[in-house]
């Protein structure tokens, strides 16, 4: 089937709106139009087909922040069907380098302030992103039609393994996200935002970058989060719709100039990642913003559920209704269909679905129904009898630290390396500033082996976020009577 139709918003609003301000640079003042953002992504398309030898299907990585040679660069994507992997420049040079492998990309694009993650054994493949500044702007590309299901993404994902997955992000996803995201949410070609969240996430994608973009919105593009930056950007550009996690909207909330600030142009504040603590969500109130919290994955969508603004307090830790375009199923351990306030694992159905993982077909069967029709999640949840949403649990063995995914499984992989480690597990343990952080409990085959050279040694091979914060020494794990670590003991403790 033929995807035209949604594969390249951008020449459309070139020409319904061809002087709007599509994005917006945070820091240097940048800023690009529609028709401007249309020619450089026509331009970057036709280089990379013309000189690159790049084909349809190809996949090209990236390492930046957000800018606007990224979003011309998704643009191009689009309209050629090439393939873009944001490869997420927190993580430690090993495990940039297990995604490229992964991956194998024909270009890998990046800024030279991550220069320390060049992999050797992809050397050949760089090229520096401000080399597109060279380009020349072209008025007119054919768009390369591609099959709906076609991915326009690969998006890695931490693992329950130890090992990224590539999640096959396609254009009928991205659309019907979209489709999703603004039947829920007040979206439009009047509607202003700033991203905070990092482009390796499908939260800096997908929340709301991209159906901004599918309805000729407008962008600011900040590289980092700064709260005091944040809550000024929202009173100048006069944002009607903001994006980010509780970590986030508690750190403006602290700021100085939060009391003083006026941000009542937004509708709301959407939340994700994890629930919203009631006294912050009040907080926010009384300067007469709503907080609309949901519920996402990268492999479904991302945006999943709603829970409206005005049921933030009355239905209070509830993650809302589906959206739109979203069938559900709620499946106890028995396989039976979940009873009202029943728990049971969420599954999930429809257009925003992702096919399964790149290169990995395994992981893609284990993830979907038997009869392959429905996504499972992981998550049990409860459906109230006004089908309101609940999370009780998550089958994944998963924890959030201030909004970023983190498997246990990814850093025991490390941990286990260290020659004086001989067993290890990690939780996650409540934490004020990033509502969980790792708890590494592990014992010794060397007695010297302390804390910090446990830390140092994760630092050098793991993202910051994934560090624990807490190391404990125990002269053995406890261990289940089929002789596994029991986690739920380590819990205790």
């Amino acid at each position: 089937m033929s995807n035209n139709w949604q594969q390249d918003w951008i020449t459309k609003w070139a020409l319904y709106s061809p002087n709007s301000i599509a994005i917006e640079e945070d820091g240097n003042g940048k800023t690009i139009t529609y028709a401007q953002l249309n020619e450089k992504a026509n331009g970057i398309a036709h280089y990379l087909l013309q000189f690159e030898n790049i084909t349809v299907g190809s996949r090209i990585a990236v390492i930046d922040d957000f800018s606007i040679h990224y979003i011309a660069l998704f643009s191009a994507f689009q309209k050629a069907g090439l393939i873009l992997i944001p490869l997420n420049y927190r993580l430690a040079l090993p495990e940039i380098t297990d995604i490229l492998e992964d991956a194998d990309p024909s270009i890998i694009f990046y800024n030279e302030k991550y220069n320390h993650l060049i992999a050797d054994n992809h050397s050949n493949k760089y090229q520096l992103i401000n080399t597109l500044d060279n380009i020349s702007p072209e008025k007119e590309f054919t768009v390369n039609p591609v099959d709906a299901d076609h991915p326009i993404f690969i998006l890695y994902t931490s693992g329950t393994t130890g090992k990224p997955k590539g999640v096959l992000y396609s254009h009928k996803m991205l659309f019907w996200n979209s489709i999703n995201t603004a039947i829920t949410l007040k979206i439009n070609s009047d509607s202003k935002t700033v991203v905070v969240m990092p482009p390796f996430h499908t939260g800096g994608w997908n929340v709301l970058l991209t159906p901004f973009l599918h309805h000729g919105g407008t962008v600011y593009l900040c590289k980092k989060f700064e709260a005091g930056v944040v809550l000024h950007l929202i009173e100048k550009m006069s944002c009607n719709i903001f994006m980010g996690v509780p970590t986030m909207l508690a750190m403006m909330a602290n700021e100085p100039t939060f009391n003083q600030c006026n941000i009542s142009s937004l509708d709301y504040i959407i939340v994700g990642g994890e629930s919203m603590p009631i006294p912050l969500i009040e907080k926010y109130a009384e300067k007469g913003v709503a907080i609309r919290q949901g519920y996402g994955m990268t492999e479904v969508g991302p945006n999943i559920t709603s829970l409206h603004q005005e049921d933030a307090i009355r239905k209070k830790g509830s993650i809302g209704r589906p959206n739109f375009y979203v069938d559900i199923k709620i499946v106890t351990e028995s396989g039976e269909v979940a009873k009202p306030n029943e728990p049971g694992e969420l599954w999930l159905k429809g257009p925003m679905v992702t096919k399964g993982y790149w290169k990995n077909n395994t992981a893609s069967l284990e993830t979907f129904s038997t009869d392959g029709q429905w996504f499972k999640t992981g998550d049990m949840v409860i459906e109230d009898t006004e089908k309101y949403l609940y999370i009780v649990d998550r089958l994944k063995n998963m924890f959030i630290s201030g909004g970023e995914n983190v498997y246990p499984a990814e850093i025991e992989k490390i941990l286990i390396q260290h020659p004086k480690v001989k067993e290890c597990c990690v939780i996650g343990v409540k934490d004020e500033k990033w509502g969980e952080v790792g708890k590494a409990f592990i014992s010794k085959t060397d007695a010297t082996l302390t804390e910090n050279e446990v830390q140092t040694f994760c630092q050098l091979n793991l993202a910051k976020f994934k560090v624990p914060k807490y190391i404990h020494f125990l002269e053995e794990l406890p261990k289940s009577d089929s002789g596994k670590i029991d986690r739920k003991k380590l819990k205790s403790l």
